[in-house]
């Protein structure tokens, strides 16, 4: 029989609390963008092919951000 225990971090320090939330909104904020991404999306579909999978479309796994990114940034 599997136990698991539950924690939250106390909200002490309510002030350093307080000046951290801008800093944690806009930390999630760019995540999320950047999880919508298309090309993020297209690289996490690739890096979850085998590698086999990746052969047959002539592509390595060590090349899969140049191949996803290359029309964007120089890599």
């Amino acid at each position: 029989m599997a136990h698991t225990a539950h924690y939250t971090a106390p909200a002490a320090f309510g002030l350093l609390n307080l000046l951290a939330k801008p800093f944690t909104a806009l930390g999630r904020g760019l995540v999320a963008m950047a999880e919508n991404d298309t090309r993020y999306k297209t690289l996490t579909k690739l890096m979850a092919m085998s590698d086999e999978e990746l052969a047959k479309r002539g592509l390595k796994r060590d090349r899969l951000a140049h191949h996803v990114f290359s029309d964007s940034y120089y890599l």
